[in-house]
């Protein structure tokens, strides 16, 4: 059995000896222009705007009405033939312009603005690092500078470790 779709963004696959192939193409060329680095207007919005701009995105709400009832949470853009859908798949990621932040699908859901990564690097300087274990706060006792000292040393190693302050 021959696919009819890619597996991940169900783009039209041409067949063998098929008519009209180039509608086929034209189909997998605006799924791709949409899905391919998208940038939306809105995120979660239920019904389509009464005047789209061709190239228009939008992530589609939870209780999507009109031509975009049954694509609740989908990448939904404007083309020069009508509403394209493309389904998320964990990992996707757009621009939301509303939000000015990332948005990234995760666990089922679009999440907006939340980033993952094991350090932050700027300028070549890696600036934040993993969680350190708690520090403890000076307590009352005979010397005080003693204690305030040792808390600010942790501290300041803590910060070296994530890189806000050079060692």
């Amino acid at each position: 059995m021959i696919d009819d779709a890619t597996a991940r963004l169900a783009l039209p696959l041409l067949q063998p000896g098929q008519a009209q192939k180039e509608m086929f193409h034209n189909e997998a060329l605006a799924r791709l222009d949409l899905a391919v680095q998208p940038v939306v207007a809105d995120v979660g919005r239920n019904a389509p705007p009464d005047t789209p701009t061709l190239g228009g995105c939008w992530i589609v709400g939870s209780a999507p009405s009109d031509a975009w009832a049954g694509h609740a949470g989908a990448l939904a853009g404007w083309t020069s033939g009508g509403w394209r859908f493309i389904a998320p798949h964990e990992g996707m990621q757009a621009w939301s312009l509303a939000d000015d932040q990332p948005i990234r699908y995760d666990g089922g859901a679009w999440r907006i603005g939340a980033l993952r990564g094991g350090a932050l690097v700027i300028g070549g300087a890696q600036v934040v690092a993993a969680q350190q274990p708690p520090i403890a706060s000076p307590a009352d006792g005979a010397v005080i500078d003693t204690q305030a000292r040792a808390t600010l040393d942790l501290i300041l190693n803590a910060m070296r470790a994530h890189g806000l302050v050079a060692s």
